[in-house]
């Protein structure tokens, strides 16, 4: 994004990215496409979603968007030869290349990479088509807090401090009082504009690993490539210490979502 760009490694994002596919179909559904609509996904990670959405358009096109050139390779090796009405570009969310020209413009689970959201609004606003639509979701105020604990209690300690004077929180997790003035300034009007509680569940302590090594990059590439996955050991142990499995053996981790649809002013 904007203000780093991570070394993604795209196979194995795909294979543990099972709750941001989930809630992007979630989110889907309340798109209600005809099928003829010019739709762009921004943040299409490894393909899927963007793919899904294709799958809706039998008369319209979609184009995914990524700022990582690795995603955007695998996406275009997965889906981007199996439809003519699909197509993925590496670009930044925060530099939108285009004027009015898509009636749908979607994104999920990608914006909080992106700590400024002004000039990704701005650049929504111009590739907004007159009478479209904006649906987009993101993490949001106290997303994944306990998580947040967990990693802030093992960077404390004395072998991983070092690595992490001066580190800044990446993310932009933002909630509705702060992201409604900036849709303002970027001409745009909110439809829906609120947070929502997710529950992620990861059938075992691999699954979670697999995430935290995955999402985690601002983290993890601060420590030596050999020790990064000593820390993500120590952090999935201090989660599963307050937050052990349910009865069932499932892993639970409290997300916080921003979801906004909005249209022009």
């Amino acid at each position: 994004m904007t203000e780093n760009t991570y070394r993604w490694d795209s196979k194995d994002y795909a294979q543990h990215s099972g709750a941001q596919q989930r809630w992007a179909h979630e989110l889907l559904a309340g798109l209600a496409l005809r099928g003829d609509e010019r739709v762009l996904d921004i943040g299409a990670g490894d393909g899927k979603v963007t793919a899904a959405i294709a799958d809706r358009l039998p008369s319209g096109f979609v184009l995914g968007v990524d700022s990582s050139e690795a995603m955007v390779r695998l996406a275009r090796k997965r889906y981007g030869a199996e439809a003519p009405h699909l197509r993925f570009e590496q670009m930044d969310a925060a530099d939108l290349r285009f004027e009015e020209q898509f009636d749908v413009i979607f994104s999920n689970a990608t914006l909080h990479w992106v700590r400024d959201h002004r000039p990704v609004l701005r650049g929504i606003k111009r590739a907004l088509a007159p009478e479209g639509r904006v649906l987009v979701q993101m993490g949001g105020r106290g997303n994944a807090g306990a998580v947040l604990e967990a990693m802030n209690s093992v960077l404390a300690r004395e072998r991983w401090r070092p690595y992490f004077e001066g580190f800044e929180f990446p993310y932009g997790f933002y909630d509705p009082g702060e992201y409604r003035p900036w849709l303002a300034e970027a001409g745009l009007r909110p439809l829906r504009l609120e947070l929502v509680s997710k529950d992620m569940q990861h059938e075992a302590a691999e699954s979670l690993l697999g995430w935290l090594r995955t999402t985690w990059l601002p983290y993890a590439e601060r420590v030596p490539a050999g020790r990064r996955g000593v820390l993500f050991d120590e952090v999935l142990a201090q989660y599963l210490k307050a937050h052990p499995p349910d009865p069932d053996g499932v892993i639970h981790v409290a997300m916080v979502r921003l979801t906004v649809e909005a249209v022009h002013a």
